[in-house]
């Protein structure tokens, strides 16, 4: 299993799946998973050069005493690309890995060939500060599998809540597989975002999807919408009846729009940037 060292002495693992020859796809996970959330993405884009990489903190990546730095995690996801000897990748980056995604491609744009922003926000509102200050004393006080139990109600539809639930309490724990300290040390990372990367975002030149559900309560339909409004040329897709885990909840919608996005700006069409808005799926 790969590994490269960041600039800080961290680790960070990643691996590769697919065709070794096809375009180079990066994936960047969310909050408190680790590549392996991405198992219902990398058969779909088995004709990619798949790289997903683990976050610090998270998975076979090194889990160092926070505060953690997005910034740090950005730097980090480009060392992986340069460890595997790739130029351009297309990055898809989910909730967390969304925002790690932003700063990758205002810090280093030259790396980005597209940019998916999936369940994702460029902006920290109030609220959703003071639900992760919460997590985090969740977590501190009961640990990952106590905060699974409680929480997983914001990553899933209504619907599918009830019929997963049972399921996910048993396994919750084991998706979100942070120990407890590497997951504060994410949710650090989250409550001090830069707010200049809400306003560099306007300068990112290279197509990009912002992808979201319209039961999102998490990052809701208004935080994609921001982001799109931002970006020049970027297509906003929201996905009716999903929820912030729609890469597992409604893993088909997902891979068919993104997979279509990429390939659209894949090959000859690599620099191509979509001059269309489409509102749902």
């Amino acid at each position: 299993m790969p590994y490269v060292t960041s600039v800080d002495g961290t680790r960070i693992h990643y691996e590769e799946r697919g065709d070794r020859d096809g375009e180079p796809v990066l994936f960047i996970h969310g909050l408190g998973a680790d590549a392996i959330g991405w198992f219902l993405q990398r058969r779909a884009f088995s004709t990619y050069r798949c790289i997903a990489l683990d976050n610090r903190g998270s998975g076979r990546s090194d889990k160092p005493d926070g505060p953690y730095v997005l910034e740090h995690m950005a730097h980090a996801a480009r060392e992986v690309l340069a460890d595997a000897g790739v130029e351009r990748a297309h990055v898809i980056g989910a909730s967390m890995g969304g925002a790690i995604a932003q700063y990758l491609a205002v810090l280093h744009p030259e790396q980005v060939r597209s940019l998916t922003l999936a369940c994702t926000s460029c902006l920290l509102r109030d609220w959703r500060d003071e639900l992760l200050a919460e997590w985090a004393d969740t977590v501190e006080r009961e640990g990952m599998r106590g905060f699974a139990t409680r929480n997983l109600g914001w990553l899933f539809g209504p619907r599918s809540f009830r019929r997963l639930y049972p399921v996910a309490v048993a396994i919750g724990p084991f998706l979100m597989r942070a120990p407890d300290h590497g997951f504060v040390a994410q949710i650090a990372a989250l409550r001090t975002v830069d707010p200049d990367v809400a306003e560099l975002i306007r300068e990112i030149r290279v197509p990009t999807l912002v992808l979201t559900g319209s039961q999102d309560i998490l990052t809701p339909v208004a935080d994609a919408e921001e982001i799109a409004s931002r970006i020049p040329g970027a297509e906003l897709v929201v996905i009716r009846g999903a929820a912030h885990g729609f890469m597992v909840e409604n893993f088909r919608d997902f891979n068919h729009v993104v997979g279509e996005f990429v390939a659209r700006h894949s090959g000859e069409n690599a620099d191509v940037i979509p001059l269309r808005r489409r509102a749902s799926a």
